[in-house]
């Protein structure tokens, strides 16, 4: 048996850095296999993106204020994995959010407080229910003006999920696939290891971490205030906002979320990071293979850490926090 060999590749696609490592028997495979999985990167962000004029969901929010509109089965499935997220966190996820993160400056780094009037406006045009999806037509139809999608907190994780569905059908059986770190799947497993070792930072600290897991076909996803944020009168405003009020969230710091599939465990990270602990576990109940981790605190200050499901320990190294910090864990 031919013996194989790590190799690895990135490139640039969805505002991010995208890491591919996988074993191969000879670099010649190995490069077919990244440019295969490139290729279905970019073939999903041009379906996807709301920054490439001909991609499907610009088309969508351009004509299904007026009219539905028919979408092709993967775009459709899409949607409804994302409006079912809607639905089972009662609007904690919501793919029509994008107003408000205009609103507020964070889709153009313009970062300000909106008046209340502004909000008011805003929050007019966003709610999951306010889309209608038919799967008899496989239609796309919005029932207010002013709406439009966003596949900002799925889509990523989505196209790590088909690069992953990809390498599988050509016979790749251990890769780490890295979406800029937000999401990460890891196939397989690397020769005799049970899986990918992938580490979970600080917040806002990548060269510490709070916990290092083990993923064999499985992904994890994290959602962290300190991607995008600003400060405005001594309060710290991020980038994650509540669709339900339009205002960003306080108080947690990152939540990470380890799932089979890459896209599940990007929007449970974000339900995860806007409903907070008590509220997310209540899902993570209804659903199995599930395991989350949250962060609590202020920026550059961890307050509290939680659990549920999580496969391995928990242990903040920066002695800063070591004495302070408060370590919950629950199990079903």
């Amino acid at each position: 048996m031919t013996e194989r060999r790590l190799f690895s590749d990135s490139c640039h696609a969805m505002g991010t850095r995208v890491e591919i490592h996988l074993y191969a028997t000879d670099a010649n495979r190995a490069a077919l296999y990244f440019e295969m999985a490139f290729d279905e990167i970019r073939r999903v962000e041009r379906t996807l993106s709301l920054y490439q004029n001909q991609s499907e969901l610009v088309r969508i929010n351009r004509i299904a204020a007026r009219e539905a509109v028919t979408t092709d089965p993967e775009v459709f499935r899409f949607l409804q994995t994302g409006f079912e997220y809607s639905r089972r966190s009662g609007g904690a996820f919501d793919m029509t959010v994008g107003p408000l993160l205009r609103l507020w400056g964070f889709s153009n780094r313009t970062m300000r407080v909106p008046s209340d009037d502004e909000l008011r406006q805003a929050l007019a045009t966003v709610g999951w229910e306010k889309v209608a999806l038919d799967p008899a037509s496989r239609t796309v139809q919005f029932r207010e003006p002013g709406v439009e999608l966003d596949p900002g907190a799925i889509g990523k994780g989505y196209a790590v999920d088909c690069v992953a569905s990809l390498l599988r059908e050509e016979g790749v059986n251990a890769a780490l696939i890295d979406a800029g770190s937000s999401s990460v799947y890891g196939l397989g497993a690397p020769p005799d290891k049970s899986g990918w070792l992938v580490r979970v930072p600080l917040p806002g600290n990548p060269s510490q971490w709070l916990s290092t897991v083990s993923l064999r076909n499985n992904s994890l996803s994290t959602s962290g205030s300190y991607e995008k944020f600003f400060r405005w009168r001594g309060h710290n405003y991020c980038h994650i906002l509540d669709p339900r009020i339009g205002s960003p969230v306080n108080g947690v710091l990152q939540t990470t979320v380890i799932s089979e599939h890459a896209a599940d465990s990007e929007a449970l990270s974000t339900i995860a990071f806007v409903s907070g602990f008590q509220t997310s576990t209540a899902l993570l109940q209804e659903m199995k293979g599930i395991s989350a981790l949250w962060a609590l605190g202020e920026p550059r200050t961890v307050d509290q850490i939680q659990s549920w499901n999580w496969p391995a320990t928990v242990a903040i190294e920066d002695l800063r926090y070591k004495s302070s910090v408060r370590v919950e864990s629950l199990e079903t």
